[in-house]
């Protein structure tokens, strides 16, 4: 747990923080021009992050006030290269408010710090090319741009028509 000097704290996220955590999701898709592509909801966040077989997690930045003002959700990949799994970081997101108190800094240094402490051999994730100053922050922490790489995703018609191939 890391206490920031506002009172702030970071934590593993707990039953209770679902609103605040999809509050912060609905925050980032807003600021990702889609924001009614949102269709989780705090009972769909509770069953993945708290139930019986957890397949995704997260860390929390929780103000004095209990409001929840930064997310990271992250789960595991594996490389097939390296024999080690890695995390994916699928939303890292500070309430706009909130921003420059070193609350991304410390979700990133969370994870990677977890990734050191399983012997997980890297941190991912994705960024839009429009993102500036994500990118920006990105790249004063060490992280380098997968350029030669190109991200692929199949959903809706066109994913049920792949699973109807089978």
């Amino acid at each position: 747990m890391t206490t920031f000097t506002d009172g702030a704290v970071l934590r593993p996220a707990r039953r209770g923080d679902e609103a605040g955590i999809l509050a912060c999701i609905q925050a980032l898709a807003d600021y990702e021009r889609e924001p009614d592509a949102v269709d989780n909801t705090a009972d769909m966040i509770a069953e993945t992050l708290f139930g019986d077989d957890p397949r995704a997690f997260a860390f929390v930045v929780e103000g004095t006030d209990a409001e929840i003002r930064a997310i990271a959700i992250w789960f595991l990949t594996y490389s097939t290269w390296t024999g080690r799994h890695g995390i994916w970081l699928e939303d890292l997101y500070v309430h706009e408010r909130y921003r420059s108190n070193g609350y991304g800094v410390a979700l990133l240094a969370a994870l990677a710090a977890e990734c050191v402490d399983r012997g997980y051999s890297r941190l991912e994730w994705t960024v839009l090319d429009w993102n500036e100053p994500a990118i920006g922050f990105y790249r004063a922490l060490g992280a380098e741009a997968m350029e030669e790489w190109t991200t692929r995703r199949v959903t809706g018609d066109a994913l049920t028509a792949l699973a109807a191939r089978r």
